[in-house]
């Protein structure tokens, strides 16, 4: 059993099926995941992306400055984390939302100190804004805030169940790794997250655990040790 978590949500799974902005139920759903494990007692920090209201990449490619597209991209990550914070509260589970730039009141400033704290008072904390800086993922951003808060592994929630050896929707013959390490990640060129992330998880040693969140109850499922994913580790 994990002591504390951080888990990555992508921001195009709360849209659901509208494949824009955020499903309700869908949010609900993934509120409800989260808290059943927060009642296990583990600390949980959360960074989600803003791919389902803008993501700075494709705006960049329709002609938007790369450093604004990626600044609406973190207002995005924003708008997502305080929706999450709602559904959460909505359903009794303390949730606080910290920010990667100076943002007061929607949010406080991410530090260190101030998250380890509310994460100890069981607070979910959800951390917004990606790096704060432009040209970071949100999948960067996650694996440099699991190393900031001390955590266990950083979770990253898919559609897919796992790291495949190709895109499972794609090509049926994809086979799906138990475990990988850092390296092959990188030399297989394999796609689940951005280079950066794969060499800051490698640098200091941090696991990643890829598996479905859209499927309801997968979250306690893998807390609980049931082997529905893939394990990113040396």
């Amino acid at each position: 059993m994990f002591h504390r978590i951080l888990l990555k949500l992508s921001g195009e799974s709360l849209a659901g099926e509208k494949g824009f902005g955020i499903d309700e139920q869908h949010l609900a759903e993934y509120a409800q995941q989260i808290k059943a494990i927060a009642d296990r007692g583990i600390e949980i920090g959360i960074v989600i992306g803003g791919g389902n209201i803008f993501r700075g990449l494709s705006g960049n490619k329709k002609g938007f400055d790369r450093v604004k597209g990626d600044q609406m991209g973190m207002l995005a990550t924003v708008i997502n984390s305080l929706a999450l914070q709602s559904a959460l509260n909505a359903i009794g589970q303390k949730a606080r939302v910290l920010t990667s730039i100076r943002m007061e009141p929607v949010g406080e400033l991410f530090q260190k100190d101030k998250a380890l704290r509310l994460l100890g008072k069981g607070n979910i904390v959800i951390i917004a804004g990606g790096t704060g800086n432009p040209y970071f993922t949100t999948d960067t951003a996650s694996v440099l805030r699991a190393i900031e808060i001390e955590a266990d592994v950083m979770l990253k929630g898919t559609r897919v169940d796992g790291i495949y050896t190709a895109d499972p929707e794609k090509d049926p013959e994809a086979r799906k790794f138990k475990e990988i390490t850092y390296d092959e990640v990188l030399s297989r060129n394999l796609r689940v997250m951005d280079l950066t992330a794969i060499a800051l998880a490698k640098d200091n040693r941090m696991p990643i655990y890829v598996f479905n969140m859209d499927t309801p109850g997968n979250l306690l499922r893998m807390i609980e040790g049931e082997d529905i994913g893939t394990i990113v580790q040396p």
